[in-house]
């Protein structure tokens, strides 16, 4: 569904050619200073306009609705609500009856029996991490002095980013990365094994991610590769400390206190101009589809402040939930 969280809770709504995209967020702790400005820097960050982004320009001002006064949170629902004001959705006319391979334009036919809205890809839009990106500020200020940072590690196989950009641009193709995730001055104990472990509340977070495709812990895939007695983390001191990290500071689902590290994987951009083959869903016959409007060669290049995002939402959540005093009877 659109919502997710036990203790900070978010729903996210808006379609990416509708009247905006927007979030809900509940269980808030009040007193937190914001204000519409916070959002700012992150939001930035996802922005559209540098090499290999899309043309598409939003202003994305954050409208609180409501969760705040005198500028601190009141502990009450906190909506956040951005207006779309640069839409084509002409450009979309003909994806309702020849699908784009590789997008959701044919499940969500199918899944809402063709009430989906197709503009912009609709509520399957990457512009819907707004919304994440929204809560995700919110939640960075709940969980300090826990600190999230992400990077690219590559693009389309290149560890050059500007020159993976440079070959692309231009070609009317699409390339995918992949983004290193980092939380560092990790507090130790969160996490709720075995089904609200913090790899599976972080991989559903991350998931929910337009265009992810995969994701791992510390040495990761590697792993398997490797022998228990290169792969164990020697504990060095009493708080915790290891000499290596492997596992990514947790054990059994939850952390030990070391830093918090994982990578997911990018897929390419849908959208692209060369032509294509696929199916007419009307016609039943095969056609040779030209995707237009405006898209993104590499979506890769936005997405590290979703994933920061992401991780800070998952972590708030089990943080509040670590919270909760434990009844007695």
């Amino acid at each position: 569904m659109n919502t997710f969280g036990r203790v900070f809770r978010i729903s996210i709504f808006g379609e990416s050619h509708g009247n905006g995209i927007g979030v809900v967020i509940d269980g808030i702790p009040a007193g937190i200073r914001l204000s519409e400005e916070d959002f700012l820097p992150d939001l930035s960050r996802r922005r559209s306009g540098a090499a290999g982004t899309t043309p598409r320009k939003e202003p994305d001002l954050p409208k609180l609705m409501s969760g705040t006064w005198n500028g601190f949170t009141t502990g009450a629902p906190l909506a956040v609500f951005f207006e779309n004001t640069n839409t084509r959705s002409s450009d979309y006319d003909k994806l309702r009856d020849i699908p784009r391979p590789g997008h959701s334009d044919f499940t969500a036919g199918v899944k809402f029996r063709g009430f989906a809205d197709p503009r912009g890809g609709g509520h399957f839009s990457g512009r819907i991490t707004l919304g994440l990106v929204a809560a995700g500020v919110i939640a960075k200020k709940i969980i300090h002095p826990v600190a999230i940072s992400s990077q690219i590690l590559e693009l389309g196989g290149d560890t050059d980013p500007d020159r993976a950009i440079a070959n692309i641009e231009g070609t009317g193709d699409s390339i995918g990365g992949i983004i290193q995730c980092t939380a560092t001055h990790m507090p130790r104990g969160l996490g709720e094994p075995f089904f609200g472990s913090v790899e599976s509340t972080l991989s559903q977070l991350v998931f929910s991610i337009p265009a992810i495709k995969g994701i791992e812990f510390g040495s990761g895939f590697g792993a398997a590769k490797m022998r228990g007695s290169q792969h164990n983390d020697p504990y060095i001191s009493t708080d915790g400390k290891t000499l290596s990290n492997n596992a990514a500071g947790i054990n059994g689902g939850i952390t030990n206190g070391n830093d918090l590290i994982f990578r997911v994987a990018v897929k390419p951009t849908s959208s692209i101009s060369i032509p294509q083959q696929t199916i007419n869903l009307k016609t039943g016959q095969m056609e040779t589809l030209l995707v237009e409007g405006r898209h993104d060669a590499c979506i890769a290049l936005r997405v590290p402040v979703v994933v920061e995002a992401a991780a800070a939402i998952g972590l708030a959540d089990l943080l509040l939930l670590n919270e909760k005093p434990a009844i007695t009877r």
